[in-house]
């Protein structure tokens, strides 16, 4: 063994003996040892190439190694890095401007958090220091992050660990599954008619003076992409309406142009009262994330206490990335360039159907899309279910061991390989992503039981 490679396996070892790494047991780990990264590739310290085809987490939309965005971080700190989050700086003001701008309606003010659970905690907050209630409506096949709160208000079983200590007056909602509608119905139009019936119905068993907010995703993202029937959303924004709920989205990874939109919820033409932010608002490059509300909200604290707060709120060095990060969104037309990369991976996923039996669905936005492998596309079992057990999962690790062996990173889940590469991604590294999958699909394939 050289001194290179006892140097890199020092790396894991310290990495492994001195830190916890996320949603793991904590044995057994066989972490990436990652070195460098550049564009949609990613590089380990062994000089082994990997195409990144979920962005990383879903949140490195403009490409990994801008050094546009290193030297917006480092002449900003040059100037000031941290200040208590009471001050005005400069790059603070050019940010909420920003916002303000490309976010749809009416939304107007900012508060800074640091990344995309803590927007939902403080959308949260808000909603209910505003409304005065209390219980927030959600959908089960949901996640909305990692804390406390935003744990509770996902449906991902993740949660369950900590069910006993759960933050309390979430309720969970159907999705309008359309590709497994729990009403068993026939189209998406009447899943989602039946979804939006069966959470007006739980409004009114919860007494609807007591739900402060809906809680919804953009566009739905690591629960499998589940697509929104037309009017969905304008049938929440109704209801909300009409029992004077807010309604909060959550856009932490359906944002800045991800699905070929500025947000999943411009493909919908809906406003809504609060939106949580973070992921795609800096590229990943630093940790920001942030909650905007209406002017209408906004409003309510000019004499009102706005009871929240972080250290870090509004930091100026994230702040920084931030503006240049949508800075090169708009000169290099990412969000549009999103849509027709989107365009072009649907096409591509097509032709896949027609080679592999085990893609039972394609649900895709822009650059926002997951395959759905099944055993048989006439039942629609999947391969792996649901919050499957590790000995029920081991078709799920062979596919996910292959895409890793053949030179790729993407988010594989149960019976979900999502797609969603940075947004400036090439239809040659789009290609070279889908021959991956394909390699990979042919393990599935071992696994069809159908016709």
């Amino acid at each position: 063994m050289t001194t290179l490679n006892k140097s890199n396996s020092q790396i894991v070892a310290d990495c492994k003996d001195y830190t916890l790494f996320s949603w793991s047991r904590q044995g057994g780990l066989n972490p990436m040892n990652l070195a460098s990264a550049k564009g949609s590739y990613i590089y380990d310290r062994d000089g082994k190439k990997y195409l990144d085809f979920s962005s990383q987490l879903m949140n490195v939309n403009i490409g990994h190694g801008d050094q546009r965005i290193t030297k917006a971080v480092t002449e900003q700190m040059q100037q000031l890095s941290f200040v208590y989050p009471g001050a005005a700086t400069e790059v603070r003001a050019k940010l909420g401007k920003k916002l303000q701008e490309i976010t749809p309606g009416n939304l107007t003010k900012t508060f800074f958090t640091l990344g995309g659970a803590e927007a939902i905690e403080n959308s949260i907050k808000v909603a209910r220091i505003y409304s005065g209630r209390s219980k927030i409506i959600t959908q089960y096949r949901s996640y909305h992050g990692g804390t406390y709160g935003a744990m509770a208000a996902g449906g991902d079983p993740r949660k369950h660990a900590i069910d006993k200590y759960a933050a309390p007056n979430f309720v969970h909602v159907e999705n309008p599954y359309a590709y497994r509608c729990p009403w068993g119905t026939n189209s998406m139009e009447e899943c989602g008619e039946m979804a939006l019936r069966n959470l007006e119905n739980i409004i009114k068993y919860e007494n609807p003076h007591s739900v402060a907010a809906i809680l919804m995703e953009g566009e739905s993202g690591s629960s499998g992409c589940i697509k929104y029937p037309k009017n969905y959303w304008q049938g929440l924004r109704k209801i909300a309406d009409k029992y004077g709920i807010l309604l909060i989205c959550d856009e932490v990874m359906s944002g800045f142009g991800r699905t070929g939109k500025w947000f999943g919820i411009d493909h919908h033409g809906v406003t809504p009262d609060i939106m949580a932010m973070a992921k795609g608002l800096t590229s990943g490059y630093l940790p920001l994330g942030g909650t905007i509300v209406t002017d209408e909200i906004a409003k309510h604290f000019n004499e009102n206490n706005l009871a929240i707060g972080l250290t870090y709120s509004a930091h100026a060095v994230s702040c920084a990335a931030a503006v240049e990060n949508l800075r090169i969104m708009e000169e290099e037309n990412l969000v549009e360039r999103a849509a027709e990369m989107g365009k072009y991976v649907e096409s591509e996923v097509e032709k896949l159907k027609a080679k592999h039996p085990s893609i039972g669905d394609f649900r895709n936005t822009g650059l926002l899309g997951a395959i759905e492998v099944v055993k048989d596309r006439a039942t629609k079992e999947p391969i792996t279910h649901w919050n499957a057990p590790a000995a029920e999962s081991q078709a799920t690790y062979q596919i996910a061991g292959k895409i890793r062996e053949l030179g790729m990173f993407t988010f594989v889940k149960w019976n979900f390989i999502f797609i969603a590469p940075p947004l400036n991604v090439s239809k040659a590294e789009i290609d070279e992503g889908l021959h991956i999958i394909s390699q990979a699909l042919t393990l599935a394939d071992e696994h069809y039981t159908g016709a």
